[in-house]
């Protein structure tokens, strides 16, 4: 598989962390990630914010691994946030799980499933 991440320059930059297009090419597979909570195994919600996003993305690499995938395979990430005041934080912690990686990305503010989650992200991965 090959995976581009373009920004192309007749259109508005990307503000930290994401690619505005990612262009997949040579893909066998490709995998839907349901939107992944933050909750762990035994139905524990974190308070913080930090501490929620990281599980979620934590959750999000369980349910890859389970198909020998991993952040790498990344093409589209859609972030539900709770409230637009976890932006920043949101994208720091982002960046930090991905590091160089940049998939094509949106965030959007939304009324969340339980009021206990800050946010909720859903994944696309091709390999």
């Amino acid at each position: 598989m090959q995976k581009r991440s373009i920004n192309a320059a007749g259109a508005p930059q990307p503000a930290g962390g994401y690619a505005q297009l990612c262009e997949v090419s040579d893909a066998r597979r490709w995998a839907f990630v349901s939107g992944q909570i933050p909750q762990d195994v035994d139905g524990k919600v974190p308070e913080t914010f930090a501490e929620q996003a990281r599980l979620v993305w934590a959750n999000i690499e369980t349910q890859l691994g389970a198909i020998d995938m991993t952040f790498d395979n990344l093409v589209k990430v859609t972030t539900f946030l709770s409230d637009r005041t976890y932006n920043l934080e949101n994208r720091a912690v982002r960046n930090d799980v991905l590091g160089d990686r940049k998939p094509a990305m949106t965030v959007i503010i939304a009324g969340i499933f339980d009021s206990k989650w800050l946010l909720e992200i859903e994944a696309v991965a091709a390999g």
